[in-house]
């Protein structure tokens, strides 16, 4: 999905009136000793859905709206992961994210006089995904089923189910097999 948002249009002011109450809950989350039933409580309540008791979710988590955030089941989200999820950001089941991921679903426009404005384009994190360390997913991207992003990658194109991505910006590496080689 692509769309925008202009500043000070009534959609605009109803993201703001969200983020309000969601940025004090993420301070909550963060500022705290929590289990993973309290993470995922305060988690639910920021996305405005059920966080599956199959999730783990390591602290810090960051997110700039979070009701544009979708998490399935036995997912894993290490520390330091920020989601910029107003365009909509949607992770399948059995996704592995590593520490310091970025997810973006959110752009500013080139036009200097336009800037503050958005583009949105949903990024979608398919079954089984892994993101390494220090990956930078970019709007609109698609992340196949059983795909790997390595360490450090910017992935700015769609990854194939069964790929190996690396670098940046982010290219084929190789396919998976059956057997995981």
């Amino acid at each position: 999905m692509h769309s925008k948002m202009d500043l000070g249009t009534i959609a605009y002011d109803e993201v703001e009136h969200i983020n309000e109450t969601n940025q004090r809950l993420v301070q909550e989350l963060n500022t705290g000793a929590h289990t993973q039933t309290e993470i995922r409580q305060l988690v639910s309540q920021i996305t405005n859905e059920r966080i599956d008791e199959t999730t783990e979710i390591r602290l810090p988590f960051h997110t700039d709206f979070g009701r544009n955030l979708h998490i399935g089941e036995s997912v894993f989200i290490n520390a330091n992961a920020m989601f910029t999820d107003l365009g909509g950001i949607y992770i399948g089941d059995h996704v592995l994210i590593g520490p310091n991921v970025t997810i973006a679903s959110v752009n500013h426009r080139m036009v200097p006089a336009d800037r503050r404005n958005l583009d949105l384009a949903s990024v979608h994190i398919h079954n089984n995904a892994w993101l390494g360390a220090n990956v930078t997913v970019t709007p609109g991207v698609s992340i196949g089923e059983n795909a790997v992003v390595a360490a450090g990658a910017v992935v700015t194109r769609d990854v194939p189910d069964n790929m190996v991505v690396a670098g940046v910006p982010a290219r084929m590496v190789k396919k998976i097999d059956e057997k995981g080689v």
